[in-house]
């Protein structure tokens, strides 16, 4: 893989971008409920969609990490599963994915 500085970047971006949306969740959660039955059953739905939101981010963040981890040791742009070269339309639509389209095809 020749130049990793634009991935490098827009992963580190994605992360920054990440990082904030889990701390206005977190924030957002820990806000007190209306005491009106209505409005609790409603601001409780609204909670299990930010908690789903929530682990999303936290799964996209491992991703990114283990990403960067990859350019550390090297071996970003390599299929973790088969070793072929991930392509780049691939990576630069998705920075963070360890398998190339056909292992990807194949999970």
């Amino acid at each position: 893989m020749p130049d990793t500085t634009p991935y490098r970047k827009a992963l580190l971006d994605r992360l920054g971008e990440l990082d904030s949306r889990l701390h206005q969740i977190e924030a957002e959660l820990d806000e007190p409920h209306s005491k009106d039955w209505e409005e609790n059953a409603v601001e409780r739905e609204g909670d299990e969609v930010l908690e789903r939101l929530g682990h999303s981010g936290e799964a996209e963040i491992a991703r990114i990490r283990a990403a960067l981890q990859r350019l550390r040791d090297g071996t970003y742009g390599e299929c973790v599963r088969c070793g072929e070269d991930i392509a780049k339309a691939r990576l630069d639509t998705l920075p963070d994915t360890p398998l190339c389209r056909n292992c990807a095809a194949a999970a």
